[in-house]
């Protein structure tokens, strides 16, 4: 399935998800009130200072609908990966969103390859091997 299209303001991104082609992208959907968001950060932080270089690009959607949550959060557990906010929830949307956190692993051509819905610690070695196959592809 073609990862649905999306604006994004952040500056270190294109200004759509399909100006990332060519590069897999990790797409995370968080809010402040969840819990195991707090452990997929300093993974998402990792995996992207360890696989960069290789072309991947992790993006976090906030989907608080006040941004103050998200600020606050963001002071405890901080983020070395671009954030989108999507208040009214339009992005989630598109994806289908079921759960929070969920996560979307995109490949090179820009189709959803792999989802994920809650980050569960065990489940760490998959989702890595799973971002190293689509970055060899």
């Amino acid at each position: 399935m073609a990862a649905p299209d999306f604006a994004i303001s952040a500056d270190s991104l294109p200004n759509q998800l399909s100006g990332l082609t060519g590069q897999v992208v990790y797409l995370d959907f968080w809010a402040s009130w969840c819990k195991p968001c707090r452990k997929s950060f300093p993974w998402m932080n990792q995996m992207q200072q360890k696989y960069g270089a290789q072309g991947l690009k992790i993006i976090a959607v906030n989907l608080d609908t006040e941004r103050a949550l998200a600020q606050e959060f963001l002071t405890k557990v901080p983020a070395n990966i671009p954030i989108i906010y999507d208040p009214q929830g339009n992005i989630a949307s598109d994806y289908q969103l079921v759960g929070m956190p969920s996560s979307y692993l995109i490949d090179k051509s820009g189709k959803i390859r792999y989802s994920h819905k809650g980050f569960f610690t065990r489940s760490l070695p998959k989702y890595e091997q799973e971002i190293v196959l689509l970055l060899n592809e």
